[in-house]
């Protein structure tokens, strides 16, 4: 197994954990972006203020554990997230959007914890036009077993289909384990990544390292076993290939169209974001994210 290590970085009042893109594998299946954040609490009067910002030819995949975000975006949506829920937003052409903790939750002070992803659209469709999607919790399908709570998150496993919509093949699952409990990794995905994002679980006997990302080989069945109470994070799905290039907050397979969309953004040639339009985020000379 490819072993991913997390790069981390300290936003004061939480921590996120950065496994892809990395030096060692910018893709498994079509997740060009894998983050973990948190867990952390917020004081009173305190929050994530993630200002506007944009996106192009990628599908960002947000999912929490603990906590809430309202989204807005400059399609006019706004949404609040909370734990066991998705959203998906597909940017395709162009959009652009802010993250910040609700006004209740900033009364009373919050946890926040949960994963950030990102989907590279493929190819044929990364122009399309952008879009907004959130999926209640009740309406992912889980699996009870022995121990095991697994949420299927987006695509077809252990014989459940999630009603997410999918550009590419997609595999992204939640699995909440105790400990001692064991569950069968479905081998059918072209490319599959394991995380095990709290606790201590093992793969066919091997000890995983929290936060990191394990690459499992293709075609090959295993045996997720938890240590001690755990939550593990499955990804992966159709491979890619034309590679993608990430550049801030563009993805693409054209080098020239991230350049068109830095362009864009330094001009102000992006929609708003309605209710969320005073300040934004300007584009970094060396963005951390890229490849």
């Amino acid at each position: 197994m490819l072993v991913v290590t997390p790069t981390s970085h300290d936003l004061g009042m939480f921590e996120v954990r950065r496994t892809l893109p990395s030096m060692a594998r910018i893709m498994v299946g079509p997740f060009i972006f894998v983050d973990q954040f948190g867990p952390a609490h917020f004081d009173v009067g305190q929050g994530m203020d993630v200002r506007p910002h944009p996106h192009i030819n990628l599908a960002t995949v947000t999912y929490l554990f603990e906590g809430a975000i309202d989204h807005r975006d400059s399609l006019g949506t706004y949404a609040t997230i909370r734990p066991g829920a998705l959203n998906l937003m597909t940017a395709g052409k162009g959009i652009v959007h802010s993250e910040r903790t609700p006004a209740a939750e900033r009364l009373s002070g919050s946890p926040i914890s949960g994963m950030q992803t990102w989907l590279a659209l493929p190819d044929g469709k990364e122009e399309i036009d952008p879009a907004f999607e959130h999926v209640a919790a009740d309406q992912l399908p889980q699996i009870d077993g022995d121990g095991v709570v697994a949420r299927v998150i987006m695509g077809s496993l252990w014989g459940v289909t999630a009603p997410t919509t999918q550009y590419a093949e997609t595999i992204y699952a939640d699995i909440a384990m105790n400990a001692g409990a064991s569950l069968l990794i479905d081998a059918q995905a072209d490319e599959r990544g394991i995380l095990v994002a709290m606790g201590s679980a093992s793969l066919d006997g091997q000890a995983l390292e929290t936060h990191s990302l394990y690459i499992l080989q293709p075609g090959v069945p295993m045996t997720l076993r938890a240590s001690t109470d755990a939550r593990v994070m499955l990804l992966g799905g159709e491979a890619f290939k034309t590679p993608r290039h990430v550049w801030w907050n563009f993805v693409s397979s054209s080098r020239d169209r991230i350049n068109q969309a830095k362009d864009d953004w330094r001009a102000g040639r992006f929609p708003i974001v309605p209710g969320d339009d005073k300040e934004s985020i300007p584009i970094p000379e060396i963005p951390l994210t890229r490849s």
